[in-house]
């Protein structure tokens, strides 16, 4: 009972740090809390690292999905780097083929979503419960983006897109996708007018939908996932937009000021806030 009391504790802490320093924050409790470590580790989103495929020579996104230990697997050559032991584990080949074929269609949506200095990686597993993989797996579609700290006042920022299915029959060719999509983003911008600004947050949502897959329909699992997750994008980033910059002029608008200069302050700070998280996304 004392260490769910202490668990709780330490995920309201979690919930109410920035992205741009949560590492830090939750390698701060596991010191303070050992007991608390895996727990924390496994309940806390923390953001996306990028790892280097020494075979075949791309670059892949690291996630719990892909770990064996202290290794991770690259989608892209299906190897461990560094290399891991014997039982490492590995998808079958129907999940290893929806694979291959999710992280080439992910790579073009990422390329036109997100442009330069973005990566992406898909990874399939099997679920818990499920004996045959035809039906009912896991999959996870992932995104980083580092944007350009060479623009205007922009010290540094990063996007992370992560998507999560668990995919279950129904009945015969009908299929139960359920998606958990969680998006972190950090802004540091930092000048002489405006100061030091940290502009980071993340957002969780989710939602469930039951289709059907049929060759003569040209329908298949990876085209229902992926329009899943392209309306997934598409109602985060406007909820985001509404949130950061809606609310940022509220409490702009709530602020006391005293002359017209600070009010073309404010302004200013507003559309430099606008700006960079237009070139963030």
């Amino acid at each position: 009972m004392e260490d769910e009391k202490q668990l709780r504790s330490a995920l309201n802490i979690m919930r109410r740090m920035a992205p741009s320093t949560i590492e830090n924050s939750l390698a701060g409790l596991c010191d303070l809390v050992p007991k608390l470590t895996d727990d924390l580790l496994n309940n806390v989103d923390q953001p996306l690292s990028v790892e280097v495929d020494t075979r075949a020579e791309k670059k892949f996104i690291t996630c719990d999905y892909n770990r064996d230990g202290d290794s991770f697997r690259s989608p892209w050559s299906n190897t461990y780097f560094p290399e891991a032991d014997g039982d490492a584990l590995f998808p079958s080949k129907y999940l290893r083929d929806l694979e291959q074929d999710a992280n080439n269609l992910f790579d073009v949506y990422r390329k036109l979503y997100f442009e330069g200095g973005s990566f992406s990686s898909v990874y399939f597993f099997n679920i818990e419960g499920s004996s045959d993989e035809t039906k009912g797996f896991g999959s996870c579609w992932l995104i980083h983006k580092d944007v350009d700290a060479k623009a205007g006042s922009l010290k540094n920022g990063w996007w992370d897109s992560t998507h999560v299915f668990q995919v279950n029959q129904v009945k015969n060719d009908t299929f139960e996708y359920k998606l958990t999509s969680t998006v972190m983003i950090s802004m540091v911008m930092e000048d002489d007018k405006m100061g030091s600004c940290d502009l980071s947050g993340s957002m969780n949502k989710q939602k469930s939908e039951t289709k059907t897959i049929s060759k003569t329909k040209g329908t298949n699992h990876l085209i229902h996932m992926g329009t899943m997750i392209e309306n997934m994008d598409h109602r985060i980033r406007a909820e985001i937009m509404e949130i950061y910059f809606s609310k940022t002029r509220q409490i702009i608008d709530g602020m006391r000021l005293t002359s017209g200069a600070r009010n073309r302050q404010m302004d200013k700070i507003a559309a430099n806030l606008k700006d960079m998280l237009k070139k963030s996304t």
